[in-house]
């Protein structure tokens, strides 16, 4: 029992220090030199619990996918249908990249790395079918998890470029949800009243709120100070 509890310390103690730099620095910045440092735990002990450093962004990410949807939704503050929903959650991740280039380097890396990109392309195929099943009622799970495969690419793709003066976060998201909208069949004048809606929230002040509840519930979960994460208030 000793040895099992002086693992999960040393476990807790290395997913506090991981987190907290991921989103201080980002994830390419922080080497796992820094890490074994930090977390005060030999590189054998960190090999053992995670292997690497993507074992460590895929509890982060596991984490990260379960709660930003349902902020996003209660960011949003309205019952909404669920083409509307996939717009706004797809809307608000890549808004949250042009807020907080550490989070950009997460969501990247997320979308990269063989673990993260399969991990998220199942629980996304899920939700796709669910919100998507009336517009291709032909198609089964195994359809929606390979055209996900198409849009997941999509979304690293707008991700990875950042917003200029001539591609606004605004033209941004109007590509993004009339590209992964067409892929799943949507009419076009439904499309139209989905971009409508997305044009007429305030989606900076949404991203921004569900960034600070996204990094509140990470401290909460992990355990570790906001001091330097959030914006201090006047």
């Amino acid at each position: 029992m000793a040895k099992r509890s002086d693992g999960f310390i040393t476990e807790k103690r290395i997913l506090q220090v991981c987190v907290r730099l991921f989103l201080e620095q980002g994830y390419h910045k922080t080497k796992t030199s820094q890490i074994l440092e930090d977390a005060r735990v030999s590189c054998s002990s960190f090999q053992n619990l995670f292997h690497n450093k993507e074992g460590v962004l895929m509890e982060l990410v596991e984490f990260m996918f379960e709660n930003q949807f349902g902020i996003a939704k209660d960011a949003a503050g309205t019952e909404l249908p669920q083409v509307y929903v996939y717009a706004t959650e797809t809307a608000l991740q890549i808004t949250l990249t042009e807020l907080n280039e550490n989070l950009r380097d997460i969501y990247l890396e997320a979308y990269t790395c063989p673990d993260t990109l399969a991990y998220i392309q199942r629980v996304t195929a899920k939700e796709l079918r669910d919100i998507f099943q009336s517009y291709q009622p032909e198609l089964d799970e195994q359809d929606f998890l390979e055209l996900e495969y198409g849009t997941g690419g999509l979304m690293r793709g707008y991700m990875t470029n950042p917003c200029t003066a001539e591609f606004t976060l605004e033209r941004k998201l109007s590509k993004f949800i009339t590209a992964s909208l067409r892929v799943y069949n949507v009419p076009e004048d439904e499309i139209a009243k989905v971009l409508a809606f997305i044009e007429g929230l305030d989606i900076r002040s949404l991203a921004q709120s569900v960034m600070d509840e996204l990094f509140r519930r990470l401290a909460m979960y992990y355990e570790f100070s906001l001091e330097g994460l959030l914006p201090q208030e006047n």
